[in-house]
């Protein structure tokens, strides 16, 4: 299975026993949205619901952490993934919080998972079956993995920033990163990590809000100086926006990590270096 699948694909092969389908949609309560009721309304037939901010780290003061290999496994299984099981993530977010899940399951060693491109706004558009019935669910078994792959800490990121060991992408908008715009999180001080690069995560997308392909997705990367060369860490507000680059490189054939805590922790520490501008 590709990375990156159509809506013409998953709509053929939506059924297969051995395909789960996964609404992945987060969005803050600030914007009046509820992404489980949206889901119960109307939702491609046979996917289930992933809760992004309980399937994380609850006792972390941190949003959407990831949780522990345990807890990812069996609130996976619950929901009908299972070993050997491939795996579609949509989701219906300005956030485009399928990559985040792509990240999570990929952290875990599960490969076989791809993203739905244009996610429900491009499935609705084309007048595609939506359901509003939740689907019969097996509960299959699902191997607690270690989370090994593609995670950096804060540890590690003050590390790679007195070093310089590898580079660093931010996700967030130019105001944001620059400062010019405050954090909305109280006591998180505005800025970035000294040396990061900023490239917005909705430069990713075309119009249509498919991910961006080929020459097109890696002259986005080259514009902000990217150097494939060299290790990349992925940073952004809660661990969310930064996905998307991680995932993004993926389709460019690179690995890239993400740091978990983004600038919501290293924003708050007191002794974490922080620059404002560009």
């Amino acid at each position: 299975m590709e990375p990156l699948v159509s809506t013409g694909w998953l709509d053929q092969e939506r059924g297969a026993r051995e395909l789960a389908i996964l609404d992945c949609t987060y969005v803050d309560k600030a914007t009046g949205r509820n992404a489980r009721a949206e889901y119960d309304a109307g939702h491609i037939p046979g996917a289930v619901f992933l809760d992004l901010t309980e399937v994380a780290d609850t006792d972390s003061p941190l949003p959407t952490m990831l949780p522990s290999p345990a807890k990812f496994a069996s609130r996976l299984a619950a929901l009908g993934v299972g070993d050997g099981m491939r795996v579609v993530l949509y989701d219906d977010s300005p956030w485009r919080t399928a990559a985040r899940a792509w990240m999570m399951f990929r952290s875990f060693g599960m490969p076989d998972v791809a993203i739905l491109d244009g996610g429900l706004a491009k499935w609705r558009a084309e007048g595609r079956p939506l359901d509003d019935e939740p689907p019969t669910v097996r509960h299959p078994h699902l191997t607690p993995r270690d989370r090994n792959v593609g995670v950096r800490d804060l540890a590690a990121m003050r590390d790679i920033v007195e070093r310089g060991t590898a580079q660093v992408v931010d996700a967030r908008s130019a105001a944001r990163f620059t400062g010019a715009e405050a954090d909305p999180r109280p006591g998180v001080a505005p800025g970035h990590m000294p040396g990061a690069a900023n490239l917005p995560y909705t430069r990713l997308f075309a119009a249509d809000g498919t991910y961006k392909r080929g020459e097109e997705l890696a002259a986005v990367f080259a514009e902000v100086g990217i150097d494939w060369q060299r290790p990349l860490v992925a940073t952004c507000g809660s661990g969310v926006t930064a996905s998307t680059i991680a995932f993004a490189a993926h389709l460019l054939g690179h690995d890239v990590a993400v740091y978990d805590g983004s600038w919501t922790e290293w924003g708050a520490q007191a002794h974490t270096p922080k620059v404002t501008g560009a």
